[in-house]
């Protein structure tokens, strides 16, 4: 009965609605009186700052939360979301940023765990011909017998997706479904969901700051703001500059200057420099490079190839399994943590929840944890609070962080303030060296230009800094040399004014270039 409520839905008809849907949390209105239709062949995108409402919204058209006011309507009809079941059940397939997979199990193994056939005895070799059928259908390709740890972030995403599509998703909810992929998988992902729609599924990417993409696939979107609707419009009226400003309420600055700085001499110099990764094998190949004052080298590089190895050696979090690394000429290979920060040495991780930050800590508490060590803020051996209270409450108003102040539990903040926060405890001890891993990652548009303003200002400030990241463009426009990485090798050096946007994508994908390195 529940998928026939989708059975007759023609192209162009509304496939799902809300109207009105309020959801309240203890001192936070999420979703103010929201209403959103979603039609059958549409590609419809919903975009918003963090904290803007996106996620609250689309989890309670997955069944994970219940509103506290409005209507949910399928086909037409009105409808009860009690649970993820309920959803699944309706027609309705969610794929997280963060993946629900199993890593000790196959493709196929992953696809099927949790299908309603999965108790019974199963067909197997049927039920992988079918999901290749999908597969052929979409364009997707992936070995069914492999291990997903064996798997690409990109390669993961197709699996989630596979799974919603193979339990009969005809509404299909994406949640930044480009934001860990590199140029080649981001392009292949586009085709197979245009394809999708073409098959008259109902799409809805949200997404907080791929804009490009958003233009590039979506039919229609609709822009969240402090949990409120602020624009609904048809994809070819947009512009990326227009989209930016509904979803921050202010104009944005996409083209970052970069600053010209005259390059002084290294600071950090890394010579055949090799790590284990976290299942034993080498994970990070002899690479050698240097980083200079007043300088952006940016690691290109798709996730899994070696750059998250690569940081916590710099930082001190892993053994080096061999070379050298030298910080203003201190051989630094084997010293612990604190002796890289007493050296001038500043450290912004990936994982800004789990290593970043301790979430019950307050956020006077988390910013302690840079200058525990620094004798302007102990007193005979004993932490000076009092001081460092009022240093995180400067940090908070400089950095415009969205608290209430150093008391506040920095579990309690959105994710972009809490990068905001981690980034003012390294930057104001003023770092010589800055290791910036993904530090945009999952931000919105107005926290991405915040943080990359943060880091030109360091370099202008004399700073070498190694910027890791996923995302070409950030690269592209941050970085004054580019060192594109590939299964733990770099694949060259690059200046980043003369390189082409389609080579560095390409030697992320592991061509190596004919040109001589600059």
């Amino acid at each position: 009965m529940q998928k026939g409520l989708l059975a007759g839905i023609k192209h162009g008809e509304a496939a799902l609605e809300t109207r009105g849907i309020t959801k309240r949390f203890p001192g936070v209105l999420a979703n103010d009186r929201i209403d959103f239709e979603m039609k059958a062949g549409e590609i419809h995108a919903i975009l918003g700052e963090n904290g803007a409402g996106k996620t609250t919204l689309m989890n309670i058209l997955f069944g994970l939360y219940q509103p506290d006011e409005g209507e949910i309507y399928i086909g037409g009809k009105p409808v009860k979301l009690r649970s993820p079941l309920d959803a699944i059940d309706l027609g309705i397939g969610m794929v997280h940023q963060n993946r629900k997979l199993v890593s000790a199990h196959t493709v196929l193994e992953n696809i099927i765990l949790g299908h309603p056939n999965a108790g019974r005895i199963l067909n197997l070799r049927r039920t992988a011909k079918e999901i290749e059928e999908l597969c052929a259908r979409y364009g997707f390709k992936l070995d069914l017998n492999a291990k997903v740890w064996q798997l690409s972030e990109g390669e993961k995403q197709v699996v989630e997706i596979l799974k919603a599509l193979y339990r009969g998703a005809k509404i299909l909810i994406l949640d930044e479904p480009t934001s860990a992929l590199a140029p080649p998988e981001t392009k292949k992902l586009l085709a197979s969901i245009q394809a999708m729609a073409r098959d008259d599924l109902a799409i809805v990417p949200f997404i907080t700051h791929k804009l490009p993409v958003v233009l590039a696939i979506s039919n229609r979107v609709t822009v969240l703001r402090g949990g409120r609707v602020t624009a609904r419009l048809e994809t070819a009226h947009a512009t990326e500059k227009g989209l930016a400003k509904e979803m921050v309420g202010r104009e944005v600055i996409f083209k970052i200057e970069r600053a010209q700085v005259t390059r002084g001499k290294p600071i950090l110099q890394v010579e055949n420099l090799s790590a284990l990764g976290n299942k034993g094998f080498l994970a990070l190949k002899g690479v050698s490079f240097s980083v200079h004052e007043g300088e952006i080298l940016g690691i290109a590089g798709v996730s899994g190839n070696g750059q998250y190895e690569l940081a916590e050696v710099l930082a001190g979090l892993r053994k080096a399994a061999g070379g050298r690394v030298l910080l203003d000429e201190n051989d630094i290979t084997h010293a612990g943590s604190l002796a890289r920060w007493r050296h001038g040495m500043g450290y912004v991780p990936s994982e800004r929840v789990d290593v970043g930050s301790i979430g019950d800590f307050s956020l006077v508490e988390n910013v302690t944890m840079n200058f525990y060590f620094d004798e302007r803020y102990t007193r005979r051996g004993f932490i000076d609070y009092r001081n460092l209270g009022k240093l995180t409450e400067e940090l908070i108003a400089e950095y415009n962080v969205a608290a209430p102040g150093p008391d506040t539990p920095a579990c309690s903040l959105s994710g972009g303030n809490l990068q905001k926060i981690i980034l003012a405890r390294v930057l104001s001890r003023k770092p010589r060296l800055l290791i910036a891993n993904l530090p945009t990652q999952g931000l919105d548009v107005g926290a991405t230009e915040f943080v990359r303003n943060k880091l030109m200002a360091a370099k202008k400030a004399g700073a070498g800094i190694l910027l890791i990241s996923e995302d070409l463009d950030e690269i592209l426009a941050l970085s004054d040399r580019i060192a594109p990485i590939y299964e733990g090798e770099f694949m060259g050096l690059l200046a980043a004014e003369q390189t082409p946007r389609e080579r560095v994508g390409a030697m992320m994908a592991g061509v190596r270039p004919e040109e001589p390195k600059p």
